[in-house]
């Protein structure tokens, strides 16, 4: 039985979009949600970044275009964005490791959207992800990308896992995934 939810789909299709809506449901039904989300930064209508925004508020650089690579750290570069590692584990680590069940509570909903090429420069995040994939009472709802080019092991990883729903998110069906979506979830909490 699946226990875990994950969106995949091209970029821009709406994915984000989705957790934030499942985010709202799953909040006012009771379950206590924590974790993270990406969101694209533009200046003058040009995409420069990605920021994490943890649900909780905080919010810090993920990548920028062109930054500079700070000296005897490794660059982390997807494209023509720079990574800032740092910036990334300080906002994302401790909600991830917060994100078990807590006093009272027999389940918790962790979101980690998402887990990509960015995110997974981080050793110390695959680590707290497969994790929290084996934490009884952890319920994670998270986005991954579609397969395109080298494949990314922990991605891999989590698309054969069996207690894992996947849901491909596109144009067409975006609007009507959300019921099945909070349904996944509300049946992992059995």
């Amino acid at each position: 039985m699946a226990r875990h939810v994950f969106l995949t789909g091209p970029p821009g299709v709406g994915k984000t979009t989705l957790i934030q809506k499942a985010i709202g449901v799953l909040q006012s039904s009771g379950l206590p949600v924590d974790g993270f989300y990406t969101q694209e930064v533009r200046q003058e209508g040009k995409r420069i970044g990605f920021d994490v925004i943890t649900l909780s508020g905080a919010q810090g650089p993920l990548s920028r275009v062109g930054s500079q690579i700070l000296p005897g750290k490794p660059e982390c570069r997807v494209g023509q964005y720079v990574v800032d590692l740092d910036s990334f584990e300080q906002l994302a680590l401790p909600v991830l490791k917060n994100s078990g069940p807590s006093c009272g509570a027999r389940h918790r909903v962790c979101v980690i959207d998402e887990i990509g090429k960015m995110e997974l420069f981080s050793q110390p995040f695959i680590q707290a992800v497969r994790e929290m994939l084996s934490t009884p009472g952890t319920i994670v709802v998270g986005t991954i990308p579609v397969p395109k080019g080298k494949p990314l092991a922990l991605v891999e990883e989590i698309r054969k896992r069996r207690d894992v729903k996947l849901f491909s998110v596109t144009r067409e069906n975006r609007n009507s995934l959300l019921p099945d979506i909070v349904a996944v979830v509300q049946s992992s909490r059995i």
